[in-house]
């Protein structure tokens, strides 16, 4: 067995368990000739050697220890008991350093009523060393009890400030899974922003398109036969979305969804080569929007999480060419170099509404997001003649 099995075994245990041992540890100690009477000494009692009471004390004193994560204040009162039983016979044994173990365990694992827990304790010393006092021989100091109070109150003070630092760490690790939980949220939505918007855009717009083609069936077909495939490669698109967010994805245990004509099922529209921008635009072209396409260049061999923020540069300005500027020139320029991807989508201002309106501009700003995080750099913004021009430059090479 590894030491790294070990350790899972032992996690797996229950606490008291995990805690017994050191109880038994001080419990073993204190019966060892060589402990005997070289423990906690307080007050000047005499040492007297170990009898029947002297069992029962060194029991309270450590057993007590094996519950004192699970219950941190019986624990603690038990060990008090027992180290007051010690003191008052003068065994003087080991197990006394037992007490300050329970008081940093209490101050770390308590939940509730700490300051009451501090006032008794503080309270019930008070009478323990008057009580030392009257059975000695004189000989003791107030001074002593007092170093004595701040030693139990520093090991108290101890727990306190473990206690602290571990909700602090709760507390920052909540923090990071709220926030890291934000930021899937919000990539989740400019998913669906982008996979959704392009296809249903273009579907309402050959759909328009479709009404004025009753005179001429064959064109009439030709277009209802585009937004059939677009609603078909939207439902695709979507299913793929919702598998990667299925936690079973790519285990082999869920069941390969329906693609439709003209896809494939290893297909994963959150990464598609830039090639595919060309599939992009033809399925543009067919929504009636004249674009230009031209790609320069031969793609890195590592292009990291680049191409697919390219793919979606273009698949949101065309988006935007079909809204707000529908029969339009749009040119799409793509360039590769050896380690940036460059992209240029323009669009002329002369269609039926102007290119440069933008919507909310929620598309463009996730794009931005997307091109920051790769330490790009991107740019957004209508011309004089009324077009406009997305430009996004994109480092490769990146796995953000």
């Amino acid at each position: 067995m590894s030491l790294q099995e070990a350790r899972r075994m032992w996690r797996r245990l229950d606490v008291t368990v995990r805690d017994l041992p050191l109880g038994m540890l001080f419990l073993v100690a204190s019966f060892l000739p060589g402990m005997r009477g070289h423990g906690t000494t307080l007050g000047d009692l005499p040492t007297r050697p170990l009898d029947a009471f002297a069992a029962a004390a060194l029991a309270l004193e450590c057993l007590p220890l094996a519950v004192r994560r699970r219950w941190p204040a019986v624990s603690l009162a038990l060990v008090i008991c027992g180290f007051a039983l010690d003191q008052l016979r003068g065994y003087h044994s080991a197990a006394g350093s037992a007490l300050p173990v329970a008081l940093i365990s209490a101050g770390s694992h308590l939940g509730h009523r700490r300051r009451t827990t501090v006032a008794l304790l503080s309270g019930a010393y008070v009478p323990l060393a008057i009580a030392l006092t009257r059975l000695g021989s004189g000989g003791e100091t107030p001074e002593e009890f007092v170093t004595f109070y701040l030693v139990l109150a520093l090991a108290w003070g101890a727990g306190a400030w473990l206690r602290s630092t571990r909700l602090a760490e709760a507390e920052h690790r909540e923090r990071v899974a709220a926030q890291t939980r934000t930021a899937e949220r919000a990539q989740i939505a400019r998913e669906l922003h982008d996979v959704v918007t392009h296809h249903v855009t273009a579907m309402v717009v050959q759909a328009e398109a479709a009404r004025y083609l009753t005179a001429a069936p064959d064109r009439l077909e030709q277009s209802l036969t585009a937004v059939s495939d677009t609603g078909r490669r939207a439902l695709t698109d979507l299913r793929h979305l919702l598998d990667l967010l299925n936690p079973a994805h790519g285990t082999g245990t869920g069941t390969a969804p329906d693609t439709g004509p003209g896809t494939t099922e290893t297909e994963d529209p959150r990464t598609p080569a830039v090639g595919r921008v060309l599939t992009l635009v033809e399925q543009t072209r067919r929504a009636g929007q004249p674009v230009d396409f031209t790609e320069q260049g031969t793609p890195p061999a590592s292009t990291g999480s680049a191409d697919l923020v390219a793919y979606r540069v273009v698949q949101e300005a065309l988006t935007n060419a079909l809204k707000y500027a529908h029969g339009s020139r749009t040119c799409v320029e793509v360039r590769h170099g050896e380690r940036e991807i460059t992209v240029e989508v323009s669009t002329d201002g002369g269609g039926s509404r102007s290119a440069a309106a933008v919507g909310s501009g929620r598309g463009l700003a996730g794009l931005r997001e997307r091109v920051d995080v790769l330490g790009g750099d991107f740019s957004a913004g209508g011309g004089p003649d009324g077009g406009f021009t997305v430009r996004a430059r994109i480092p490769a090479g990146s796995t953000s």
